[in-house]
């Protein structure tokens, strides 16, 4: 009966040290990075700015909690809890009130006791997405080809898609982002009369990259000609 007891405590003595272990915080130092820490130009009330978020390798295991706050601005954090390898995304829409004025978002890493913080300003100038129809309509484009030629992207007819106005202030080339549950996607168009009225998609994976991994054209809008692989941007469009 002694030896039955002395196995229960010994049971319970393991199971209470193994739980003091779960609990024990990660204090060890660790880097974010935020991407990008300047916007291409402008934005404009009700925009949605993505900023991304990675840690260091120091964060291989142990996950870091990402936030962010800014008084000009809605927030919310996708994907908050990352390790080294994954992405969270902060999307900043700029209230209606912050036209005319300059914003800064804080983002902040916390494991632990331990922090890191990087601070992103930019300009908000009156406007609205007056680009939006016609973006749609280029996106139909590319979903065909994209659902024949690779299938491996799970981008087809089905795709749900959001969209948001990115570079207000750019005229000649336009510039469009749309978000599926998986991917990033950025359009921009040529302005100008045929045949130089390409148009041009680049992808990326929203959980795991920070900069696009393809990338292709329609040379002529007005010729309906098919897309074709192109050079990839070596950084997202922001």
């Amino acid at each position: 009966m002694r030896s039955v007891r002395k196995l229960i405590c010994l049971l319970v003595t393991v199971l209470l040290l193994g739980y003091g272990c779960a609990q024990k915080q990660n204090d060890s130092p660790f880097k974010i990075t935020v991407i990008p820490l300047e916007l291409k130009g402008f934005s404009i009330p009700g925009q949605s700015i993505y900023f991304l978020v990675t840690v260091s390798e120091e964060a291989k295991k142990d996950a870091v909690t990402i936030t962010a706050s800014s008084s000009g601005a809605d927030i919310t954090v996708v994907s908050k809890d990352i390790i080294e390898g994954q992405v969270a995304e902060i999307i900043v829409a700029p209230k209606a009130e912050s036209s005319g004025k300059t914003i800064t978002v804080d983002i902040e890493g916390n494991r632990g006791s331990v922090k890191d913080k990087k601070s992103v300003t930019f300009e908000v100038i009156e406007g609205e997405d007056d680009r939006k129809e016609y973006a749609e309509e280029l996106l139909t484009m590319f979903i065909p080809f994209l659902a024949e030629k690779h299938p491996e992207f799970k981008i087809n007819a089905d795709t749900k898609w959001t969209g948001t106005m990115v570079s207000p202030q750019w005229l000649v080339v336009s510039h469009y982002l749309f978000f599926s549950d998986e991917w990033e996607l950025h359009l921009e168009w040529h302005v100008m009369i045929p045949p130089s009225d390409w148009a041009r998609i680049d992808l990326r994976h929203r959980a795991d990259e920070t900069k696009p991994s393809s990338a292709f054209e329609v040379s002529s809008v007005s010729g309906k000609t098919d897309p074709i692989p192109i050079e990839v941007p070596t950084e997202v469009w922001r």
